[in-house]
């Protein structure tokens, strides 16, 4: 069930580039944001804005971070737009014909590119997620090799390099010889790329991620350090800042979390005793 790359991402769109006044036409890459319809069980389950690629690793991600399934074979079936036959959209159906039903009765399901925990129906289900509890002090990362993943992270990403308009969430092995770059994902929408990234993982039956950093090219929000500590990674790195929930919910379940990576610099906020300083 390995999912098909999508279409290009990217648009020529028509455009005067005015430069101290003088105006030049020519055609300037554009990301493109469409709506992706995810069905489970023949049933709408929620519409989200996205960048159209990997939108069955968008589904999958998504479905595992909602509780829907726990890895590929609760998944009977899982296709994509040029499968089912109808533009944007995604089909899954599910083993257990009772999973809908739960989550439905927990979250009013309704995404936007921008959007995470939107659409929790009460605040009591934010918080009633058991999560797992990480293996404490594993791995280990020198200083100095996780100052350098920005950069690795910003050379890897192929369309925002194009358009200067995506987000991106990078997955990093660590290892005693340093990290190195496992997979990278790009999306309109923050949450969307590391669902992407997870969703890989889940339809390749390899979780829990063990031994791996997940890098954001934006800001650490609770939802997605939520999504990342049930996928069972260790350590969060966000370009950005992290939120107050967020750092509560990483030193719940012990992961490291790190905000501000850039310029050789880093604020380490939570779970210390991974990084070597």
């Amino acid at each position: 069930m390995s999912p098909p790359d999508g279409p290009n991402a990217f648009e020529s769109w028509p455009t005067s580039h005015v430069v101290e006044g003088k105006a030049q036409q020519l055609p300037d890459p554009v990301v493109i944001e469409e709506p992706l319809e995810i069905r489970v069980d023949a049933q709408p389950l929620l519409v989200t804005m996205r960048t159209p690629d990997h939108d069955v690793e968008l589904a999958a991600g998504l479905l595992y971070g909602e509780g829907l399934i726990d890895g590929p074979g609760d998944l009977a079936q899982l296709r994509d737009a040029s499968q089912c036959g109808v533009e944007n959209r995604v089909e899954a159906r599910l083993r257990d014909p009772g999973a809908l039903a739960r989550a439905r009765a927990a979250r009013s399901f309704f995404a936007s590119s921008a959007c995470g925990v939107c659409g929790k129906t009460t605040i009591e289900s934010i918080f009633a997620t058991g999560l797992p509890l990480l293996e404490p002090g594993q791995p280990r990362l020198a200083a100095a090799r996780l100052e350098s993943l920005p950069e690795r992270m910003r050379a890897a990403q192929a369309l925002f390099a194009k358009t200067g308009g995506l987000h991106a969430a990078a997955l990093f092995e660590v290892s005693e010889a340093g990290a190195e770059l496992a997979l990278l994902r790009e999306d309109v929408g923050r949450h969307n790329a590391v669902d992407k990234v997870i969703g890989a993982r889940v339809l390749a039956g390899r979780l829990p991620l063990r031994d791996t950093l997940l890098l954001l090219s934006g800001r650490a929000g609770f939802e997605i350090v939520q999504k990342a500590a049930r996928a069972g990674v260790p350590i969060v790195a966000a370009v950005g800042a992290p939120s107050s929930l967020a750092l509560r919910t990483a030193e719940r379940v012990g992961m490291t979390l790190i905000g501000f990576l850039r310029n050789g610099r880093f604020n380490l906020y939570t779970g210390p005793e991974r990084i070597a300083l």
